[in-house]
């Protein structure tokens, strides 16, 4: 077999996949703005939040739910070094890693050279998202801050316009880390998508497709969405009662 024929299916497989990712990351932002998913409905309660955290005098509630969400992106961003240092080991012991694959099942023979491509192109994977989830962490701690100098209950000074606008900002912020969080576990779906690679390109093909259906699936239609998004009204309660 040619080399650029047996090189070629990875190479197609490869730039698949950079296309389902950038492709779905661009298609998400852009929908997102004219249709409900989480991101949206989401930056809607944060503003809620923010509005509401203004009105009390005691903010030590809100301060330790953004010191959780903190919590969450740096337990993500430990995990992906401790994975990091699991690709490294595997990429210095890539004759054995190779002698395993072999021994399994459906697994399409590679020579060491190309494992070993595939093994830094999942460590890139892993190393964006712990870019990912520690500036998500950073500006969790912008937010804390923000939270830390929101003007009191009562401080005459402060005009209402200002406050809606402390309101919207630190919302904003909030968002802004919250998208980085969500970037990081997009990384994390893709990345095992990535582990198809090593059994046969065109199931990579398959998998990283599938991870695109999951994510539509979950971020633009799922059943927690359709709950955030619905409003009780006493028509619309008068209606469920009717149909039950």
């Amino acid at each position: 077999m040619p080399i650029s024929d047996y090189y070629l299916p990875h190479l197609l497989a490869a730039l698949w996949f950079v296309v389902c990712w950038a492709g779905y990351t661009r298609y998400a932002l852009w929908k997102g703005r004219a249709t409900p998913c989480l991101a949206s409905v989401l930056h809607l309660y944060r503003e809620d939040w923010m509005r509401r955290m203004l009105l009390r005098d005691n903010r030590i509630a809100d301060a330790n739910v953004i010191g959780n969400l903190e919590r969450n992106a740096s337990f993500f961003a430990s995990s992906t070094l401790i994975i990091l240092a699991g690709i490294l080991t595997v990429l210095g012991a890539s004759d054995r890693a190779l002698s395993l694959l072999a021994d399994l099942p459906f697994v399409q023979p590679a020579s060491r050279e190309l494992s070993e491509v595939k093994l830094l192109c999942l460590g890139v994977v892993f190393v964006y998202a712990f870019f990912t989830f520690s500036w998500c962490m950073r500006q969790y701690n912008f937010a804390a801050v923000l939270v830390g100098s929101a003007p009191m209950v009562g401080e005459r000074h402060v005009t209402e316009q200002e406050r809606k606008a402390f309101a919207e900002r630190t919302a904003r912020v909030i968002s802004m880390a919250a998208n980085q969080f969500n970037q990081g576990l997009r990384a994390y779906y893709f990345g095992m998508a990535t582990l198809a690679w090593f059994i046969n390109p065109w199931f990579f093909m398959l998998v990283s497709a599938g991870v695109v259906l999951v994510l539509y699936r979950r971020e633009f239609h799922s059943d927690v969405l359709e709950v955030m998004v619905y409003t009780p009204t006493p028509a619309a309660e008068v209606a469920k009662e009717k149909s039950e």
